[in-house]
C-alpha cells in the first residue's frame, strides 16, 4: 500500500480514537480559535498584481492570494457580526485571536546588508499601513468587550534563521519579495512558502534560536497588552516538547492546536497525538481543534454545514467544539469579496448554531482550558 495512504489512514484512526478520549463535559461549549492576526503576509493588491506579472504563483496559495495585515474595516466587519449574537447566558461569540507581535523591519535589514535581522513590533506595523492605524486600539476594544480575546501565536510568522540565510545567499526570488515587503516567497514549483514555518529549527543552533524568539515574543505580548498570555497556539502546529518547561515559566499554561503536534527531529517532523484536555507532566493542558470553519481555504465545500456537523459530533461525544477559523477568512484588504462572502457565511453559521443549540455557551481558549483543568483535578 502507498505510504501516503497508510499515513492518511493512520491519522484518521488516531483522530477518531482521540475524539473519544479525554474529559467529558455536560455543557455545550463552543470556542473559535483564529490564528495569524498581526502578520503582514501579502502587503497590498498592487504588490499581489506585480507578483503575478513577474510569474510568481501567488494566486495558487490561498494565504498569499487573500491574506494580509488586517485593516480597520476587516475588524469592524468581524466585530459587527460577533456583537449581533448572544448565547444562553447573554455572552457574545468570542474569537480567541492568536496574534503575532512583530514583523520584519525590511529597511533596517537592508541597511545592515542582510547580515543581521531586525523586527518591528506590530503596533509600528499598523502605523505604516494606510487603513490600519487604529487596529491596535480595536484589538484592545474587542479584548475588553470579550469578542476578540488576544493570545500568543508567535513573535513573527517567519523562520528568521532561514530567511536571513537565504537573503545572504542573494536568492533572486526572495530578494524581489523582500524589496516588496512580502513575508517570505512562494516556491514556483510546489506553491508553498517555506519561510512561514517559524518554529521549525534550521541547523545545529536552531532550537536555541527558536526558544529565544518565543520568549522574546511573550515579553513583547505582555508589554503590548498589559497581561501575560496563558495560551499559546504554535505556528503550523510545530513545537518541540523540550520548550514546554520554559514556556510554562513564561506563563503558558494552555496549548492550542490540532490533534497532531509536529515535532522537529533531525531533518523531518515527527508526530505526537493529543486528545482534548490532555495534561502533560508539567500541568499544562492541550486543546484540540475538532471543528473547522475555513471557507477561504476550502471554497468548494459547504463549510457552514460541515462545521455544524462537526459541532454536533463533538457534542454527541460530550466534548467542547473548538472551531479553527484563520484570519484569512475575514480579510478584504486585497480582495474585498473574500471578507464580504465569508462574513455572510459566519453570520449564517452563528444563527444556525444558536437556533439548533439554545443552551450553547461561548468561551475563549483560556476560559475553556481553566475549566477543563478543574475537571481533571
Amino acid at each position: 500500500m502507498n505510504t501516503n495512504i497508510n499515513d492518511a489512514l493512520l491519522n484518521r484512526i488516531y483522530k477518531i480514537y482521540n475524539n473519544w478520549r479525554g474529559v467529558s463535559i455536560n455543557k455545550k461549549i463552543i470556542v473559535f480559535e483564529s490564528d495569524d492576526w498581526g502578520s503582514i503576509r501579502m502587503p497590498s493588491k498592487k504588490v499581489y498584481d506585480n507578483c503575478l506579472k513577474r510569474g510568481y504563483p501567488v494566486d495558487r496559495t490561498y494565504y498569499d492570494r487573500f491574506d494580509s495585515l488586517e485593516s480597520e474595516d476587516d475588524l469592524y466587519n468581524l466585530f459587527e457580526i460577533l456583537y449581533k449574537y448572544k448565547d444562553c447566558s447573554g455572552r457574545h461569540p468570542v474569537f480567541t485571536a492568536n496574534i503575532l507581535v512583530a514583523n520584519p523591519d525590511f529597511d533596517k535589514i537592508k541597511e545592515a546588508n542582510f547580515e543581521y535581522y531586525f523586527y518591528e513590533t506590530v503596533d509600528k506595523t499598523f502605523l505604516s499601513y494606510p487603513k490600519h492605524s487604529n487596529c491596535l486600539n480595536l484589538w484592545h476594544q474587542g479584548n475588553r468587550e470579550r469578542i476578540f480575546k488576544i493570545n500568543f501565536h508567535g513573535r513573527e510568522h517567519l523562520n528568521v534563521k532561514l530567511f536571513l540565510s537565504d537573503l545572504q545567499k542573494k536568492d533572486e526570488d526572495l530578494l524581489w519579495y523582500f524589496h516588496n515587503k512580502v513575508l517570505g516567497a512562494v516556491d514556483i514549483k510546489n506553491y508553498t512558502n517555506k519561510y512561514v514555518y517559524a518554529t521549525k529549527p534550521i541547523g545545529f543552533s536552531g532550537h536555541t534560536n527558536i526558544l529565544e524568539i518565543l520568549k522574546d515574543g511573550l515579553k513583547i505580548f505582555s508589554i503590548l497588552n498589559k497581561y501575560d498570555s496563558l495560551s499559546y497556539a504554535p505556528t503550523n502546529y510545530i513545537l518541540d516538547p523540550k520548550y514546554e518547561k520554559e514556556l510554562l515559566e513564561s506563563g503558558v499554561l494552555i496549548f492550542q492546536g490540532d490533534y497532531i503536534q509536529n515535532v522537529p527531529y533531525k531533518n523531518r517532523l515527527e508526530k505526537i497525538y493529543h486528545y482534548m484536555g490532555e495534561v502533560n507532566h508539567l500541568g499544562q493542558i492541550y486543546l484540540v481543534r475538532n471543528c473547522h470553519f475555513e471557507p477561504t481555504l476550502y471554497p468548494s465545500y459547504d463549510t457552514v454545514s460541515k462545521c455544524l456537523n462537526q459541532i454536533e459530533n463533538a457534542f454527541s461525544l460530550n466534548k467542547p467544539a473548538i472551531i479553527s477559523t484563520h484570519r484569512v477568512n475575514y480579510i478584504g484588504y486585497i480582495h474585498e469579496s473574500n471578507r464580504k462572502d465569508n462574513i455572510k457565511k459566519l453570520d449564517i453559521l452563528l444563527k444556525k448554531i444558536l437556533h439548533k443549540w439554545r443552551d450553547v455557551i461561548f468561551m475563549d481558549s483560556v476560559e475553556l482550558g481553566k475549566y477543563l483543568l478543574k475537571l481533571n483535578n
